[in-house]
């Protein structure tokens, strides 16, 4: 970015940025805000903001306008430090700074993703809460163009903003729905049969030990690991995404050890993994050849199935609440929480036919597909605004 001039900008635009500090660009207005506790809190329709975002809603309001707050003390992160572009009626407590664009020379969702793109960390102060204090703020240099820029800048932004709230919008319905799901196509504790069902099927389910259902429950490899090698992929605990229960292939490594005769760690397809240690205990995956190669780590349990019980079917009820009841009773140690192999055959689940377990395991297979699909989506908006972030900003 030479000479103070973005990568990518608008055509119509040309000519060099200008320093600016905060508090040339923008009034504070601090002194509007008002804490209140949530015993004293009359439930309305406002939203209630607080260092991270919104608290909850109240009657009544604060600010009202185009704002921009900005963390003060509490950060949830300091590294991607709470910054929001608000709009309309407020209230805002004394943990949110309340900034606005002063008119004709700074557009509000510009100052917003200017400051959002500007590394808050070394201005605050403070040990284990750490502080932006206001004087220090105002006095942050940023690069500006004329308001005309900033405007279109800033109008670009919210729409890419806009696509991102609803794009995670769609994903946390899906979620929701499949929530819904597994609590009606599941029999619920103290019942044989479930809510729903799909047509053609009757009769009550059958309840077995997960010890009956498998041919094998095994320890995994105890080995460190390496950088990837570009074939031979190591999954850990911490490689197990904590939502959608995938493996994550992000940061891929490779087992730290001649893996000549390690083909017993190998993973077939339908093969179940338990965490079996740590505050992920219960954490399971399901395997699934366009994964590749997977070698599994020790602090992981293999649930391999017999051909009679689908794998996805029996995966889905370690996503129940059963199963969570299970593992919180199960895992409680002295130590760390942990549950091992023995323990986890005892885990019952309520069985149907081989040709109910495969219609429901296609089902939510499909739908998990749909949301990791809309997750995918939805890492690739973000990123694609961080881009357009480092490019189009000084």
């Amino acid at each position: 970015m030479a000479n103070n001039i973005p990568e990518v900008r608008f055509e119509e635009f040309s000519g060099e940025w200008e320093k600016r500090e905060i508090g040339d660009l923008a009034n504070r207005y601090d002194n509007l805000r008002v804490p209140i506790t949530a015993a004293s809190r009359v439930s309305g329709k406002t939203p209630y903001y607080g260092a991270n975002g919104i608290q909850g809603y109240v009657e009544g309001y604060t600010h009202n306008g185009e704002y921009i707050l900005i963390a003060e003390d509490g950060a949830s992160d300091l590294k991607n430090y709470p910054i929001q572009y608000v709009s309309g009626e407020i209230w805002v407590n004394n943990h949110a700074h309340v900034l606005q664009g002063k008119q004709g020379i700074s557009d509000n969702k510009f100052l917003m993703n200017a400051i959002r793109n500007t590394n808050i960390e070394p201005f605050l102060v403070g040990g284990g809460r750490a502080k932006l204090n206001a004087a220090v703020m105002m006095k942050i240099n940023l690069s500006f163009p004329l308001i005309e820029e900033q405007s279109k800048i800033g109008d670009f932004f919210k729409q890419l903003d806009d696509t991102i709230a609803l794009q995670q919008q769609e994903l946390d319905t899906l979620k929701q729905t499949k929530q819904g799901f597994l609590q009606k196509m599941f029999p619920k504790e103290g019942k044989t049969v479930p809510e729903v069902r799909f047509e053609g099927f009757s009769g009550e389910w059958k309840e077995q030990k997960i010890e009956n259902l498998v041919t094998s429950l095994d320890y995994g490899l105890n080995a460190s690991a390496k950088s990837f090698d570009g074939e031979n992929k190591y999954i850990r605990i911490t490689d197990i995404d904590e939502s959608s229960h995938k493996f994550i292939q992000s940061s891929l490594t490779s087992p730290d050890i001649n893996l000549e005769n390690a083909n017993d760690y190998l993973l077939d397809e339908g093969d179940i993994l338990f965490t079996r240690t740590g505050a992920s205990v219960g954490k399971t995956y399901c395997y699934n050849l366009i994964d590749g190669k997977v070698y599994y780590a020790g602090f992981l349990i293999r649930a391999r199935l017999k051909a009679e019980y689908d794998s996805y079917f029996v995966f889905q009820n370690t996503l129940t609440n059963k199963y969570n009841k299970f593992i919180k009773i199960t895992s409680q140690r002295s130590g760390q929480p942990g549950v091992n192999a023995q323990e986890y055959g005892c885990f019952q689940l309520l069985l149907p036919s081989f040709e109910e377990q495969s219609k429901i395991g296609l089902f939510f297979k499909q739908l998990d597909d749909t949301i990791a699909l809309h997750q995918q989506e939805l890492e690739a908006l973000k990123e694609t605004k961080q881009a357009f972030l480092q490019k189009m900003f000084v």
